[in-house]
């Protein structure tokens, strides 16, 4: 996929001239390709010409890429860091993230390229994220065309642990509630809290956890932290809360603060 960007950000006409984004497209306001659309959000005081890191999200069962441009644990954390916020609506208000031949991979691709062509984006700092059905659909792109992607922030969704991987990224940070029902946290043999990340251990030949403790974004609510660094390729973050199916209060943002390399703030 990057080449492909990278081809269009050395090819395409300097739009940005005239302002980057497409004309009533951008925020609540849909973005047209082919026979489906997307969202997409700029961040507070850009300047028209810097080029951004993009966030590609993917949004949950139900729900369409409107609801989160809007979202303040989403939207709330892109619009603050400099980042594009990108955000696909899925057929149906949903994604076929069950196999490798989902139509949705190529389409998020589509996305990508039509956006490069409409913005001076970074394409070396291009993230994926996902909630929910969203987080699964946010693994399976990035397990079909996440070569060229930076990072993978899921939130409380993914694909089967046994699943083979053509591509990866090259860091993965997962969140997910011990109490979630909804999208059930994959717990493994004998109780093991690390299992929602075990294609990625194997797929990176990871060896060694190590544990970075609790910490929080929110007093209400503790997370707990491991880590895979002593890894063949990229490394693996989990983290975990005691609570249930939704998107814990500044985890996006926490995150995108520490792949930028700045000091993690909230919101």
């Amino acid at each position: 996929m990057i080449y492909r960007l990278l081809f269009l950000l050395l090819t395409a006409t300097p739009a940005f001239a005239m302002g980057p984004w497409k004309s009533n497209c951008h925020g609540d306001t849909a973005c047209e390709i082919d026979d489906r659309s997307y969202h997409v959000l700029e961040p507070e005081g850009w300047d028209g010409e810097t080029p951004l890191p993009v966030l590609l999200h993917f949004h949950g069962w139900a729900r369409q890429g409107d609801v989160v441009v809007n979202h303040q644990r989403i939207a709330g954390a892109t619009k603050l860091r400099d980042v594009l916020l990108v955000a696909p609506n899925g057929l149906g208000k949903s994604w076929n993230f069950w196999t490798a031949d989902t139509a949705d991979v190529p389409f998020a691709d589509r996305v990508l390229e039509d956006v490069a062509k409409n913005y001076p984006i970074d394409p070396e700092r291009i993230y994926v994220s996902g909630y929910s059905y969203g987080g699964a659909m946010a693994w399976r792109f990035v397990c079909q065309s996440g070569n060229d992607i930076a990072a993978l922030l899921a939130v409380a969704g993914s694909i089967r642990q046994t699943e083979d991987c053509p591509e990866a990224p090259r860091e993965v940070r997962h969140v997910h509630g011990l109490d979630d029902t909804v999208m059930d946290f994959p717990f493994g043999p004998d109780g093991d809290t690390t299992y929602p990340v075990a294609l990625w251990k194997a797929k990176f030949d990871c060896n060694g956890a190590t544990p970075r403790g609790d910490w929080s974004v929110k007093p209400f609510l503790t997370l707990s932290r491991i880590e895979w660094t002593d890894c063949v390729q990229g490394q693996v973050t989990l983290d975990t809360h005691p609570g249930g199916h939704f998107i814990p209060h500044g985890w996006i943002g926490w995150q995108l603060d520490e792949l930028l390399g700045r000091t993690p703030t909230y919101p």
